[in-house]
């Protein structure tokens, strides 16, 4: 087992955790799958469907097929089209009014994360009503478990990115605590994933870049997770956490996720008729969403929360039509180099993989050498592809890590998944580092 070689900075529990859990989602791939989304429909019971998207995604030939494939199975869809780049707890709640107000049986999500995720919080609040934060993670909301399943729900990506069509998590931004979270339950999990590669087609190199480097974050961080054995027997089968930390099934996904991002990553935004090269990063997203929605992520997605959270001035490159923001892939990946370099040591011959399979010379290389490496190649990458020089290039500075490493420490859901533990004095030194990298 890969997983078993990580480092000891979590130790095997000897009458601790023994197994893992694998709730992988039904998931169909291929040109023009969208054209068969109205037998799917079908297929799971639904006959009014709330159809979620955004204002530019409802505007483009893939978005017109999905409607129009509904409509022809006889699928009656109602169209939500104010999904927003990046959701708040306003736009989840203005989703969930209009869900619960409109008497589905089925919701289908047709964008990126930020639509697939709204759908998901839509679902959610309006098949269990409650006040909103009574689902949200701890610290910054209550954390009840949803009760039970929740209505089917086709996620159907247009980015290379996210990953979400294959989780149970939705996460949005906290503005009033300027810090993003989330909700997480493998009930919010979609009832099937259609991915269909000429979605992506359209989409700016800088909106791939930045949705392609959250493939690479989720797959490397899956990887490099604390193991899944590291950790206590949980109380009940039930009690196991939906991110459980490093195991073989994981490990599966998220290698090959790196491997395909590290190859295709810098052609797909630098040669935008390369069809080759954004097929396999839509494949890539998925394969890592399968592999971190079931390790989990750590250390790089927690301190991009506060990143994204603080940050309402910023316009990345390929996002100029839509408010100020930094995108997620943005926010998590200048963390990733230092990140990396500070869990390296804990789990060396993860790190090591990792580096290799992202395209890192490793020849007469030792495990000790792995996260210095997986952050150069990374780092590399990044600068080949037009992304930020870390977060000063956001406007960051010494004067914000207080704020940013109190949103981080925040969100110890995902620190625990880490190979090491995390203190605050950590992310103190990991924001430093992270503020400028060439």
């Amino acid at each position: 087992m890969a997983s078993d070689t990580h480092g000891n900075a979590y130790p095997i529990l000897p009458d601790g955790e023994e197994g893992f859990t694998v709730e992988a989602a039904r998931m169909k791939f291929g040109p023009g799958m969208l054209a068969e989304l109205g037998g799917d429909a079908l297929s799971l019971g639904m006959t009014r469907v709330a159809l979620f998207t955004d204002p530019r995604v409802a505007a483009t030939a893939p978005f017109a097929m999905a409607l129009d494939g509904l409509k022809r199975a006889g699928v009656d869809p109602v169209v939500f089209d104010r999904c927003r780049v990046e959701p708040t707890s306003a736009s989840f709640l203005d989703a969930a009014d209009f869900a619960r107000e409109g008497g589905f049986d089925g919701y289908v999500s047709i964008g990126g994360g930020s639509v697939i995720d709204t759908a998901k919080a839509a679902n959610l609040y309006a098949t269990y009503p409650a006040d909103f934060l009574a689902y949200v993670n701890k610290p910054l909301g209550e954390g009840i478990p949803v009760p039970g399943p929740v209505k089917p729900h086709i996620a159907c990506p247009t980015t290379c990115g996210t990953g979400s069509e294959t989780t149970g998590v939705a996460i949005f931004d906290h503005v009033e605590k300027q810090v993003k979270t989330g909700i997480s339950s493998r009930f919010l999990r979609p009832s099937l994933a259609v991915v269909d590669p000429r979605t992506i087609d359209s989409l700016p190199p800088g909106a791939i870049a930045a949705t392609g480097f959250d493939v690479l974050t989720h797959a490397i961080e899956s990887h490099t997770a604390r193991p899944f054995r590291s950790r206590p027997k949980p109380e009940s089968p039930t009690a196991r956490p939906p991110y459980q930390g490093a195991n073989p099934w994981s490990d599966i996904g998220s290698l090959q996720a790196i491997r395909l991002g590290g190859q295709w990553l810098e052609r797909a935004v630098n040669d935008p008729d390369c069809a080759e090269a954004r097929d396999a990063l839509m494949f890539a997203a998925t394969l890592a969403g399968l592999a971190f929605g079931n390790a989990g992520v750590h250390i790089p997605h927690a301190m991009s929360y506060s990143v994204a959270g603080m940050n309402h001035s910023f316009t990345a490159t390929g996002y100029e039509t839509v408010d100020p923001m930094v995108p997620h892939g943005i926010s998590v990946v200048l963390n990733a180099p230092a990140a990396f370099r500070f869990t390296g040591p804990a789990a060396p011959e993860a790190h090591l993989r990792a580096a290799e399979a992202l395209g890192a010379d490793t020849r007469g290389a030792s495990p000790e050498d792995g996260g210095e490496l997986l952050a150069t190649r990374l780092i590399s990458m990044m600068r080949a592809t037009g992304l930020p020089n870390g977060l000063s290039a956001l406007g960051y500075g010494e004067a914000d890590i207080p704020g940013l490493v109190k949103g981080a420490a925040a969100q110890q859901r995902l620190l625990t998944i880490a190979p090491r533990p995390v203190s605050e004095d950590d992310l103190r030194g990991l924001y430093a580092d992270a503020m400028r990298y060439w």
